[in-house]
C-alpha cells in the first residue's frame, strides 16, 4: 500500500485533484487505479477549452487489460493536457502522483472541493474494497 498525498482531494471514481499555484484543478488517477488497470497503452486526451461539469466523463485510459474513462472531480473549463502522456502513457504507472498527471481545468467553483474526499477518507474507502 502506497500512502497518499494529503494535500489532494479524491473522487470515488479514482481521480485525485489539487488547485496549483495558478489556480488551476491538477487531475490524475490514483496509484490504486492506475493499478488496477495495468500497464497504460494508449489515451484519448480530454477536449481543451471544453466545459465540463463534475462526475462528467473527460477522456479515456487504454490499458492492457481495460479502457476506462476518467470523469472531471469538480466542474470547469480544460484548459490544459499533459502532453508528455501522449509519446510515454506509463508515466501514469510510474508518476501517478506527479509526472503522470491528467488535465488541469479553470475552476468553476473552488468550493466544489469540499465534496471530494481528504486522504483519510479515500484511504478508508480502498481499504473496504
Amino acid at each position: 500500500m502506497s500512502v497518499l498525498p494529503n494535500h489532494l482531494k479524491f473522487a470515488q471514481t479514482h481521480e485525485w485533484v489539487y488547485i496549483d499555484e495558478h489556480g488551476l484543478a491538477v487531475v490524475g488517477i490514483t496509484d490504486v487505479a492506475q493499478e488496477s488497470l495495468g500497464e497504460m497503452m494508449s489515451i484519448t486526451p480530454p477536449g481543451l477549452g471544453n466545459d465540463v461539469s463534475a462526475e462528467e466523463e473527460v477522456m479515456s485510459l487504454e490499458s492492457v487489460k481495460s479502457a476506462s474513462e476518467i470523469y472531471a472531480p469538480i466542474s470547469g473549463e480544460i484548459v490544459e493536457f499533459n502532453e508528455a502522456l501522449e509519446d510515454e502513457p506509463e508515466l501514469i504507472n510510474d508518476e501517478p502522483y506527479d509526472g503522470g498527471w491528467l488535465f488541469k481545468i479553470a475552476p468553476h467553483d473552488i468550493a466544489e472541493l469540499e465534496d471530494l474526499m481528504s486522504d483519510g477518507d479515500y484511504q478508508a474507502l480502498i481499504d473496504q474494497s
